[in-house]
């Protein structure tokens, strides 16, 4: 028997009846329990407000860690590039905006084709750096039309790493 988690239109309204105090204690008892749920609570705590520094550190992350990559076999450096592809994921979803989701994005696949690394014979990875090509689309088409010819050329750069 499993327990009844309900939505969260009922879960908000929850919480709106409650009171400041047991907010906290609960937003706190949350932190506390799941690593995810405290780096998301930083972000809105502190980061939200400053996106473009946010996208900033989260790239030098990014860079360090690609040269960081471990090259003595494709396994490894494999192994290192999801990782870090799982790292730029997880910031993105704290911040929701499809800017800094492009952004970091973009960012990834150029670092990912320049690593070093040759990925174009691994199926996997060929499809991973797809992947990231189609998430950026998308993402591009949610946004206003002046905004997306800023990043268009970029797409550009990064499609010619499939080639």
């Amino acid at each position: 028997m499993s327990i009844k988690i309900n939505t969260v239109n009922v879960i908000k309204k929850q919480l709106q009846s409650l009171p400041k105090e047991v907010l906290i204690e609960h937003c706190l008892r949350m932190a506390k329990y799941k690593k995810d749920n405290k780096e998301l609570l930083n972000y809105l705590l502190f980061e939200q407000e400053y996106e473009e520094d946010y996208i900033t550190e989260i790239k030098a992350d990014i860079k360090t860690a690609f040269a960081e990559i471990n090259r003595e076999t494709f396994y490894y450096a494999k192994k290192n590039i999801r990782r870090i592809h799982k790292m730029a994921t997880k910031h993105i979803k704290h911040s929701g905006k499809k800017e800094t989701e492009i952004e970091l994005l973009i960012f990834f696949c150029l670092h990912m084709r320049n690593c070093g690394v040759s990925f174009k014979e691994s199926r996997v990875m060929t499809n991973l750096y797809q992947r990231q090509i189609t998430n950026i689309e998308k993402a591009l088409h949610a946004l206003h039309e002046d905004i997306r010819i800023d990043y268009e050329e970029e797409l550009e750069e990064i499609k010619k790493g499939l080639r």
